[in-house]
């Protein structure tokens, strides 16, 4: 195989630019390192010398591949020593004044012909491009930590790069193993932009006090199938690393509401507690591992209430056949008696807005969340209103809890935690997909393999439904007044005609 770029420079010596290095070596390409920090540039190569020793020993590569990609890591000295690259992409850190230097030196250095990519996360590409004499040779080519390991590279046009630029990249990250997916030059691109769904609905949902940040964890991990909940995924990624990228997306946005950042974790940040890497961040870590508070066994009852289910509950026929199987006494009539605990399973609304409107005893009645099938659910979430007794609280957790399936019972507010996240993930990629950011497919392909999401969030949206999530994102308005909730004009055309949201692209 013919490597697209046989010699490219590396601008940039972190865990990123080792990163990048690696797979382009393996590939085939020379690399050249270059850091302005003193001897930054040599201590990567021996990194990546022992990283590659690693592999040979896990039986990953073979001596002769070992010893031939080693050979292909060089060092440069002085930036001059990059003249001969087809390709550098700069790793530098995260500042556009910083990253415009860099490629004003470097086109002064580099062929005609080279191409120049920015790993930027963040930073606009055309920004950083637009005191270049030839902007249309510069690209985003942005890679995820750990490079080797994390399969997808986002190749991002910004407003004069050539089509052919973004194409040659696209096939050269193919070479190196990787999926490219193409984005236009918008804040976040596809995987930062996409990702404020997930850990910024869960932090607007602690600060309302709804649960704590491990009850948030579980929830979204049994009930939706998320590897990591929100708070550990930001304990592992670490709050300089993600606050900032908060900040940055909404503030390129123009403060759009939905990527309103949290004071949660601007405080956080402000008091070291990071994550993992300083040994504290929303949990505490005890040699590497997270202690995780234990969850409080279900309450011991003499005797269960008879149950009335409200006729507007969601899935309302599985909720009855789930308290048949539970053993529950059910009552059938129009109304609930004045002994019954009452239950109902809104979209989008608060139990207590439910109580009022259908004129329920507030003190009796429940919540339920049934987005999620009945027969699937992993974990059952239960919410109290203000005035919910006691009793009536801890008779619906050990009923709910009598087949041995674990219930998290939480505060009151505007749509479930599993819904509120749902329908802000499959709203902001609606969004996305309304401005033209990338295409659906891109999108669901650089979410899967650059966020781990159990689905992408257009299939989230088909799993549980286009008008689900609209009724959800409506409800929430309704309840909050608040625009973030507003729903796309995307996701409210297919919602409106029963389109699945991967059926049609326009």
């Amino acid at each position: 195989m013919n490597i697209l770029y046989p010699c490219i420079g590396i601008v940039g010596t972190g865990a990123m630019g080792r990163g990048i290095a690696q797979i382009a070596a393996q590939a085939g390409s020379t690399v050249k390192l270059f850091d302005t920090q003193a001897d930054a540039a040599r201590k990567a190569q021996a990194a990546l010398f022992d990283q590659w020793d690693k592999l040979a020993g896990k039986g990953r590569m073979t001596a002769e591949q070992v010893t031939a990609a080693q050979q292909r890591v060089q060092i440069a000295s002085v930036l001059t020593d990059l003249r001969d690259c087809d390709l550098v992409v700069e790793a530098a850190v995260e500042r556009l004044d910083i990253k415009r230097a860099i490629f004003a030196e470097l086109e002064a250095v580099v062929q005609a012909h080279a191409v120049l990519a920015t790993n930027t996360s963040s930073l606009s590409v055309t920004a950083i491009a637009a005191g270049l004499q030839r902007p249309e040779q510069c690209a985003g080519f942005h890679f995820f930590n750990p490079v080797p390991l994390m399969k997808v590279v986002e190749v991002v046009a910004g407003l004069k790069t050539s089509a052919a630029v973004c194409a040659d990249l696209a096939a050269y990250a193919k070479q190196m193993g990787h999926t490219p997916v193409a984005a236009q030059d918008t804040p976040g691109f596809i995987v930062n932009h996409a990702g404020r769904g997930f850990g910024t609905e869960a932090l607007r949902i602690a600060s309302e006090n709804v649960a704590d940040f491990a009850t948030i964890d579980r929830i979204l991990k049994d009930q939706l199938g998320f590897k990591l909940g929100p708070f550990e995924l930001m304990d592992l990624t670490a709050l300089d690393v993600s606050h900032p990228v908060m900040e940055s997306v909404y503030r390129q946005y123009f403060e759009e509401p939905r990527y309103r950042p949290s004071v949660i974790t601007a405080q956080r940040l402000a008091g070291g507690l990071l994550g993992k890497k300083t040994g504290e961040g929303f949990y505490r870590y005890v040699d590497g591992v997270a202690q995780v508070p234990a969850e409080a066994p279900p309450p011991v009852v003499a005797s269960i209430p008879p149950v009335w289910v409200s006729p507007r509950a969601t899935r309302r026929l599985e909720l009855l056949q789930l308290l048949k199987d539970l053993g529950a006494t059910i009552e059938t009539g129009a109304a609930p008696s004045s002994l019954a605990l009452t239950l109902v399973a809104p979209l989008g609304f608060d139990v207590t807005t439910v109580a009022v409107v259908e004129r329920l005893d507030p003190a009796r009645t429940i919540g339920i969340d049934m987005l999620v099938e009945a027969k699937t659910q992993k974990r059952r979430v239960l919410a109290t209103n203000p005035a919910t007794r006691t009793d009536m609280r801890d008779a619906a957790h050990a009923l709910f809890a009598r087949d041995g399936s674990p219930v998290s019972v939480v505060r009151d507010s505007g749509g479930f935690i599993s819904q509120r996240v749902v329908a802000t993930i499959v709203n902001i990629a609606s969004d996305m997909c309304q401005q033209g950011v990338c295409t659906p497919a891109d999108l669901e392909t650089a979410v899967t393999l650059g966020l781990g999401y159990p689905q992408g969030p257009l299939a989230m949206g088909n799993l549980y439904g286009p008008t689900n999530v609209l009724e959800i994102l409506f409800n929430m308005q309704t309840v909050y007044g608040d625009p973030r909730y507003r729903p796309s004009p995307w996701l409210r055309r297919r919602g409106a005609i029963g389109l699945s949201l991967l059926h049609v692209e326009e």
